[in-house]
């Protein structure tokens, strides 16, 4: 079942972000796979960025990563063309963000 988003996008203060910065290169981005609605990828993130990121990013239950807002994965250093959709978390590792759009997206 997919997740909602039922909060406001909380974006990263300057301090926060420049922690951040030294991980953004070792970002890893899947090739695209589609299915007859999407195309997906998923994005891996340097496992020691999880601790730089904010704890409030976090679902406290499950402790991943909550589903994020496009300004937030942005500001967290992803990088990928418009239309991109955090959908989901590989809870198994949660360094795995997995994105979706739609196949007929038109930027």
């Amino acid at each position: 079942m997919e997740k909602q988003r039922t909060r406001r996008p909380r974006l990263l203060t300057d301090e926060e972000r420049s922690r951040l910065d030294d991980f953004t290169d070792s970002i890893h981005y899947s090739d695209r796979y589609s299915d007859k609605n999407y195309e997906y990828r998923h994005v891996m993130l340097p496992k020691n960025m999880l601790k730089q990121i904010p704890k409030d990013y976090f679902d406290s239950e499950t402790g991943t990563l909550k589903i994020l807002h496009e300004e937030e994965w942005r500001g967290l250093g992803i990088t990928q063309s418009l239309g991109w959709q955090h959908y989901e978390i590989h809870a198994p590792e949660p360094h795995i963000l997995l994105f979706k759009r739609p196949k007929n997206f038109q930027a």
